[in-house]
């Protein structure tokens, strides 16, 4: 995420890339170049693009939404259910993970174990799946001819999935050689971990959706049952469909295969309440995998889809996105104290935070990155940005919002979550308009409000045996 924003284009390519786009919808007609012999005004910025999607509640409370786009001979579907690691309890941690991997692999009544990969590859699609902290969504892009087959193999695990001791055992060790592979032998992994352990007081957000091998170990066949009764009904869950069909057609055939799952009792809500922080956290630890020594700076509470969320991300283009940005200007190129710095909100939907990162240069002191980090804040929150600055920030997201919406997937994934998150698919056209909003005063009230030193957590990584000076808690 974080590289996927950084957009370091200049006016020329944004240029380029709105006019390569059109509005998304049945038409998909290029807007008109020419009006009265004169050229058209260029678009707003929240007018760049509209996708024009149908949105229908199934009998059994399943949410559809499609969009009919025949720029290519292919079709997207995203499921998305309203469970992630924040749906955990104590003593139950990677649940949700690990069922991502039952629904995707381990068979429904009428596919086999690891059929639905297969299948979809074999007709040269592409099919994956991600649980994060507030979702678990499964996906697939396969030819258009091909929709009927991918409804069917996307709803028989929904109807009757095929939970078995043998098919748990069997995830139960990828998920462990996953959790192997990407955080017990990864460089940094581990400390954002506790980082975010540290930084969070309440459950939902505390624990690490990797969760713990000891609770994963005791995930009993009975757990993944109930937890499939919770979770997975279809009223719990948001279908989006995007590519090369008609309408009407492809409703139809979703009701036929999807309609007749049963809904289930909606699933008990979570309490995300996070008390105020009060003072700095800090801790430092020695990370064996590590070549370098890292910085890691968070501010908390910034909730995802509010204004403070929106200011939040244009102030962070600001601060840190590509070479002319505040942090790149005074850090690495003018005192040299980094070898790399970062930053980028962590939006919950229930209250995230905003980390700053930085690759200390050998020889540097961490207490001068935190003094130099600390003055371009106090300077965000004391004076306005400049004119420049704040039309980059805007530019840049309006950029990447563009080029994600260009993508069938990305488009099918939005709309779920949004769908499923704040009951609002029409978000993915009205985030433009909710950025362009944003003002220079905007800024500065978010970067006073959350960016202080009583609300930060402060994490440094050194390699083994050669520990930066901090406390150890």
């Amino acid at each position: 995420m974080n590289d996927a924003q950084r957009f370091t284009h200049g006016l020329l390519i944004i240029a380029l890339a709105i006019s390569s786009v059109t509005a998304y919808g049945q038409r998909g007609q290029k807007q008109t170049a020419l009006k009265d012999g004169k050229p058209a005004p260029a678009p707003a910025p929240s007018q760049t693009i509209n996708v024009d999607f149908k949105d229908v509640k199934l009998k059994n409370g399943l949410r559809v939404l499609l969009v009919e786009d025949h720029s290519a001979p292919v079709v997207s579907i995203v499921i998305t259910f309203d469970v992630g690691s924040r749906n955990e309890r104590k003593g139950h941690t990677q649940f949700a993970h690990l069922f991502e991997h039952l629904m995707t692999f381990n068979g429904s009544e009428n596919v086999g174990r690891y059929e639905v990969p297969f299948w979809i590859e074999t007709y040269g699609g592409a099919y994956n799946a991600g649980t994060t902290e507030d979702k678990t969504f499964y996906w697939a892009t396969v030819p258009s001819n091909q929709l009927d087959m991918i409804l069917f193999l996307e709803s028989d695990p929904m109807r009757a999935l095929d939970v078995t001791q043998e098919g748990l055992d069997s995830e139960r060790k990828a998920v462990q050689e996953e959790r192997l592979q990407k955080v017990d032998n990864q460089p940094y992994v581990k400390t954002l971990m506790k980082f975010q352990e540290l930084m969070f007081e309440n459950f939902a957000y505390k624990h690490s959706g990797s969760g713990s091998m000891k609770d994963l170990n005791a995930a009993s066949l009975q757990d993944m049952k109930e937890f499939f009764r919770i979770y997975y009904g279809p009223n719990n869950a948001a279908l989006a469909l995007v590519g090369d069909f008609k309408t009407d057609e492809a409703l139809a055939k979703i009701k036929k295969y999807f309609e007749s799952i049963p809904a289930q009792p909606a699933p008990p809500k979570v309490d995300t309440t996070e008390p105020e922080q009060t003072a700095e956290r800090r801790f430092a630890m020695e990370d064996p995998f590590a070549r370098q020594t890292a910085l890691l700076i968070g501010y908390k509470g910034i909730v995802d889809n509010t204004p403070d969320s929106y200011a939040l991300q244009v102030l962070n283009s600001a601060l840190s996105r590509g070479r002319s940005s505040r942090l790149y200007q005074k850090l690495v190129k003018e005192k040299q104290l980094v070898t790399g710095i970062s930053a980028s909100p962590t939006l919950f939907r229930g209250g995230g935070y905003y980390l700053i990162s930085a690759d200390v240069a050998p020889g540097k002191k961490i207490e001068d990155i935190e003094a130099a980090i600390n003055e371009e804040i106090e300077r965000l929150q004391r004076q306005p940005v400049a004119d420049w600055e704040l039309d980059k920030a805007k530019n840049s997201l309006r950029l990447g919002l563009i080029q994600l919406l260009r993508n069938s997937r990305n488009r099918a994934e939005l709309l779920s979550a949004y769908a499923v998150f704040y009951n609002d698919p029409n978000l993915i056209n009205t985030q433009f308009q909710k950025f362009a909003a944003v003002t220079k005063a905007d800024l500065q009230r978010v970067a006073r409000k959350y960016l202080k030193s009583s609300n930060r957590t402060v994490a440094i990584i050194a390699p083994a045996k050669q520990q930066a000076g901090a406390q150890k808690q």
